[in-house]
């Protein structure tokens, strides 16, 4: 009996850590995962440089994505930060 009074603050501990930190950051993992297996050519995409861009190609690992009318790069999907929506 006593050692489950002195377990029994560690679970209730740990409970309380896996609903404030670790469930939320998977919650937040998937949501950016199934938002990068769902783009396609011309989103608009914000990188992780701040640099707002067209995607012009994908591809499995990376993307390639339109800076400007004359400009082409080739980046990787973990530097995407998020999906840029238009204010209306």
């Amino acid at each position: 009996m006593e050692i489950i009074s002195q377990l029994l603050p560690f679970v209730f501990l740990i409970a309380i850590m896996y609903y404030v930190i670790i469930r939320p950051q998977q919650k937040e993992a998937k949501q950016k995962k199934e938002m990068l297996a769902a783009l396609k050519k011309g989103d608009k995409v914000i990188t992780n440089g701040g640099f707002i861009v067209v995607v012009h190609k994908v591809e499995e690992k990376f993307l390639s994505v339109e800076m400007n009318k004359d400009t082409i790069v080739k980046i990787t999907k973990d530097s995407i930060a998020k999906k840029y929506e238009d204010e209306v």
